[in-house]
């Protein structure tokens, strides 16, 4: 088989797998319900990850992880596609298509372990996988009959013959052409299904005069707290130093890390929120349930577990949404189901604590974020935020479903995977800037409030840093540190924090995996 033929046999392969793949874009655009092909595949090699390679994929790519993993499984269909494509121009038409077929059925198998498998979520995969192998078979030149026979001619080889390689690029050609509209038509059909204009449309409630204690006096001056006293501090909440963090993420450039391939889209006429499990009774709201209950606006760090030292995975905003242990009172829970299990649209779940909830923190069934409704990318319409547990034990998104259920009987998503089944957010100081002649960033101790920030400069003694102001002891703080003008640049900064009860964090190190890393964020500085 000379090289020409191996080129048309190629670019025979690549067509049928972008017609099969457009094809199942295009049914997926039919149904709300169904998914790419691609996507379920991805999900599952999600699913059965190890969390090495998932620590890997978050360091290298960051919240750019998933495009990339939706990128590699559409490159490794194309190589497979590929090498069907030689199968053909071999004359192995018959392993050609059972290799198409084969990845079908991958596709089909992946459906099968998503959550509620249907007919319709089984539709693009075998749209997909029928296109594929009737654009595989549909050029019409007998690959088997040149290469059994020995011919090699030009009248009888389309790589060759002119007349032939002409009809077979046209007939490529138009297949391609027809697989890029399909696919940009699928994509304007699935536009459809999201939830933007909805969004946009919805107006949050007015929520309820937060306590005294939960407000930040502006107006004073900047304070540091005394050691051992989480809670409310006085003063403004931000230093206004150029390039740091601020205190109040905006949503657009809120961290993003969930197990979702494609954001689901869940109409609000279409949520549902079942409690049920260990209670005297089951309770069931719609979203405007929600609306109609008393509304709250809390401000809450969130932190990420794959977070590593110094890291960008932790976030603080303005939560909206109802309190959670009113709603589990209302329920009766039972006295020994100790673990709350919350389950996402898309089948993912966490196990937080009952106690956790319940002891009078501020966790929340959140539907609105900074002001606004949730965005889709963090949970719209509805997720869960509980101050001080990393988010794979709490921070449900598109949170459809809660059981109350003992400890012992449940593992969570992440659990089995090696990860912690107790979470708690780990104190944690980090260094973001030298600028107007400070050194400054941020520090958490979720729920129980930051007290103290110490740097060391080129491993000299340990100097206490100033503290903004914070809401509630559930926020981060910013801190900053004078400089010495004479400091060249190029020094080595190093910062740690101490919680509410005056507990300095871990020197580690220690790696995230299984209960969120440990150790003092170190970084040779430039001033800016």
């Amino acid at each position: 088989m000379d090289m020409r033929r191996r080129l048309y046999g190629v670019a025979l392969g690549l067509v049928a797998t972008l017609a099969g793949l457009a094809a199942g874009g295009l049914v997926a655009g039919l149904f709300r319900s169904a998914a790419e092909p691609v996507l379920p595949v991805g999900q599952v090699v999600i699913d059965h990850v190890t969390p090495g390679i998932k620590d890997w994929a978050i360091d290298t790519f960051g919240t750019a992880d998933k495009a990339v993993l939706i990128a590699g499984t559409v490159f490794v269909l194309a190589v497979i596609g590929s090498l069907v494509g030689l199968l053909m121009a071999s004359g192995r038409r018959a392993a050609a298509c059972l290799v198409t077929a084969g990845v079908g059925l991958v596709g089909v198998l992946a459906v099968f372990e998503r959550p509620e498998p249907s007919l319709v979520k089984l539709l693009p995969a075998l749209a997909g996988t029928v296109v594929s192998l009737a654009v595989l078979v549909w050029p019409g030149h007998d690959w088997a009959a040149d290469t059994n026979t020995g011919t090699d001619t030009a009248d009888a080889d389309p790589a060759i013959d002119p007349d032939g390689r002409r009809q077979l690029l046209v007939r490529l050609s138009s297949v391609g052409v027809l697989a890029l509209a399909g696919g940009a038509l699928g994509r304007l059909l699935r536009n459809r299904f999201d939830v933007d204009a909805e969004r946009a449309e919805l107006e949050l409630p007015p929520v309820e005069p937060a306590p005294a204690a939960s407000v930040p006096t502006s107006s004073l001056p900047t304070v540091v707290s005394p050691a051992g006293l989480p809670g409310e501090v006085p003063g403004p909440t931000e230093f206004g130093l150029a390039g740091i963090t601020p205190f109040v993420v905006p949503s657009a450039d809120f961290y993003r890390i969930d197990t979702a391939l494609a954001v689901p889209q869940v109409p609000r006429a279409d949520w549902r929120l079942r409690i049920h499990g260990m209670v005297d009774q089951e309770l069931e709201l719609t979203f405007d349930d929600v609306l109609a209950r008393p509304q709250v606006e809390r401000q809450v760090t969130l932190s990420c577990v794959s977070n590593w030292v110094g890291g960008p995975l932790v976030g603080n905003a303005v939560w909206q949404g109802v309190l959670l242990a009113p709603l589990l009172a209302e329920c009766g829970v039972h006295p020994d189901a100790t673990q709350v299990v919350s389950r996402s649209v898309d089948g993912w779940t966490a196990g937080s604590p009952t106690s956790v909830i319940t002891d009078g923190r501020d966790a929340l069934l959140a539907i609105g974020m900074n002001g606004e409704p949730l965005p889709a990318a963090h949970g719209y319409p509805a997720r869960l935020v509980v101050p001080g547990l990393y988010g794979y034990v709490s921070a449900t998104k598109w949170v459809t479903e809660i059981e109350l259920v003992r400890w012992e009987d449940f593992d969570a998503y992440w659990v089995p995977r090696g990860w912690a089944k107790e979470a708690p957010v780990k104190t944690m100081a980090r260094i973001d800037r030298a600028v107007d002649g400070y050194l400054a960033g941020v520090a958490w101790a979720v729920h129980r409030g930051v007290s103290r920030v110490e740097v060391r400069i080129d491993e000299g003694e340990w100097m206490e840093c100033e503290l903004a102001g914070v809401p509630s002891d559930d926020t981060w703080r910013q801190w900053r540190l004078p400089l010495d003008p004479a400091l060249p640049n190029g020094f080595r900064a190093q910062a740690r924090a101490y919680d509410g009860g005056g507990q300095v964090q871990p020197p580690g190190p220690k790696a995230e995996a299984p209960d969120g890393a440990e150790g003092y964020h170190t970084r040779t500085m430039e001033r800016a």
